[in-house]
């Protein structure tokens, strides 16, 4: 038999309880009659969507009187709003405004647990990639090792500039020509 749980993300974390209606069948000499049966099934730290997880003894009834087989549970992790795995890796983009990136700032970034202090080193770029190590899922194989999870930041401008910013932003070309696109040959 298979089950497919719909599991939340955090079960990257920690392990989850769930429960689960199967529906096994069992033959009788005269008729075939279904029942179905509530069990709590342990899923383990680290899944990812196609994990399988075996429950000994669960599984259909087996053939004259020999004991059931096993149930295995293919599982289906759902999408997070903002983190995405690859592995026992988590990817998140973080948005950071345009002085933490040319100054240098430390953030507080989201992680599966919870949150992190990141530290933005002065004339960061939108796109650069920083790691925190072992801070992504748990390893199936071993308990012990987590994966990594690498934050890309994002440097976004304000939506409203006001007249004051304006001045301060063309002050600050005028000291500061540097042209991008010369590497690409462009004025």
């Amino acid at each position: 038999m298979r089950g497919t749980p719909g599991m939340r993300y955090n079960t990257l974390v920690a392990s989850a309880m769930s429960e689960v209606v199967l529906k096994s069948r069992a033959v009788d000499e005269i008729m075939e009659a279904i029942k179905a049966e509530t069990i709590k099934i342990r899923i383990p730290a680290g899944v990812d969507t196609g994990s399988r997880v075996r429950m000994a003894g669960k599984g259909e009834g087996g053939r004259l009187g020999a004991p059931a087989g096993d149930l295995f549970i293919i599982t289906n992790v759902g999408l997070h709003k903002y983190f995405t795995r690859k592995g026992d890796n988590v990817y998140v983009t973080v948005p950071v405004t345009v002085p933490e990136a040319a100054l240098g700032a430390k953030i507080e970034v989201p992680t599966v647990e919870g949150k992190a202090q990141l530290r933005i080193p002065p004339g960061t770029q939108s796109g650069q990639k920083f790691r925190l190590r072992e801070r992504g899922a748990p390893s199936l194989r071993n308990p012990k090792l987590r994966g990594d999870q690498f934050v890309e930041v994002k440097v976004t401008l304000p939506k409203v500039i006001s007249e004051e910013t304006k001045e301060l932003l063309k002050r600050y070309a005028g000291l500061n020509s540097e042209n991008p696109r010369v590497e690409m040959g462009l004025e």
